[in-house]
């Protein structure tokens, strides 16, 4: 018979991390772990990765359904289709579940990447901040060796974004860096055109969300007008049924979309987007959404198992103080697991 528990984690940055949504200091997390009674030594851990202001399933009982999940883990683990408006609860049962099946290591889905032998290419993420400490940030990850950065805007003037920008262009062109954006939904109907065309003179990939959610109308004739492809990243929130990601897909027919498996519906849900995407031609790419090393780590196995070549934007486990030490690295721009190190699981306390 199975068993669970859960404890709530508090993750610490490592500095103020600037958002759309304000700046970060904290994170709050939950940890599940999930044993068999006829072997209670062999368990599996997995990560409810809540994002308070972002999540669908924010909402004050949270904590209930974590509990009740527990209290109830043998019919969850056989059906966790009940779960589809908990993503992120979801997301950390399917994680406990794979990592008991596998032995309890964390290694959820063997392959090379795994063992050690290939990485997953990621984006640099350069971090909301004045002009200078975002400049600090890119030269640091240049010399890190990324050809790939992601820059948050929306946050200062445009006109201070485009002058950081284009001397960054300026210096590396488009062939030795790839540039790419993220509004998080900052601009609005007035003047989104004018900064996209700005914008698309420095040949960017890409920018997330370049309006708010919800406005399917707005973001379609966006999508279809924007000199600069556009991908979906919090407007795919809450659209956990099937029919509903398809339907928005048609509706919108954005180029890319951007799936972030503790809020896009677990690994199935998250699943669910790709093929979608995939029926549509449309482009598509997976991103953490600063879960701990539990969850990172989850996701980058489930990511390597979809055969893409594409820079993810996974996060680099460097973000929190108090993280729990793993071993995942980054090296050559690219995440990587190193097999001969293992899991310090000791910062994490289960109450019974």
């Amino acid at each position: 018979m199975l068993h669970a528990i859960y404890v709530k984690y508090l993750l610490h940055l490592k500095f103020p991390a600037g958002t759309s949504r304000g700046i970060l200091r904290q994170k709050e997390t939950w940890f599940i772990k999930i044993w068999n009674s006829e072997s209670p030594h062999i368990f599996g851990i997995g990560e409810c990765a809540l994002f308070r202001g972002l999540s669908s399933d924010d909402h004050n009982e949270y904590e209930s359904v974590i509990k009740n999940c527990c209290k109830n883990i043998q019919k969850y683990a056989q059906n966790q289709d009940e779960l589809i408006d908990f993503p992120s609860i979801k997301f950390g049962i399917e994680t406990a579940l794979l990592d008991l099946k596998n032995g309890g290591f964390q290694m959820l889905y063997p392959s090379a990447f795994t063992n050690g032998i290939t990485g997953i290419p990621l984006n640099g993420l350069i971090w909301m901040g004045d002009v200078g400490y975002m400049n600090q940030q890119i030269k640091e990850k240049l010399n890190a060796g990324f050809r790939c950065l992601k820059f948050k805007v929306g946050a200062l003037h445009l006109h201070e974004e485009l002058l950081m920008l284009r001397a960054i262009r300026k210096e590396h062109n488009v062939n030795d860096l790839e540039i790419r954006l993220d509004a998080n939904g900052s601009f609005n109907k007035a003047n989104v055109y004018d900064a996209l065309t700005k914008f698309a003179e420095l040949n960017i990939h890409s920018i997330e969300q370049p309006i708010k959610p919800g406005d399917t109308e707005s973001m379609a004739m966006l999508c279809s007008a924007s000199p600069i492809p556009i991908a979906l990243d919090e407007e795919l929130i809450g659209k956990n049924k099937p029919e509903d990601k398809i339907k928005l897909l048609k509706t919108i027919n954005p180029q890319y979309i951007i799936i972030k498996p503790a809020l896009t519906g677990g690994f199935s849900g998250s699943q669910e987007w790709v093929n979608a995407a995939k029926g549509l031609n449309i482009g598509w790419w997976v991103t953490s959404a600063l879960e701990s090393n539990i969850g990172l780590n989850a996701i980058a196995q489930w990511t390597y198992t979809l055969g893409t070549k594409m820079t993810q934007g996974l996060g680099t486990g460097s973000l929190y103080a108090n993280n729990i030490p793993s071993p995942l690295f980054i090296k050559d721009q690219s995440l990587f697991i190193n097999p001969e190190n293992s899991w310090d699981l000791s910062m994490i306390h289960f109450n019974g």
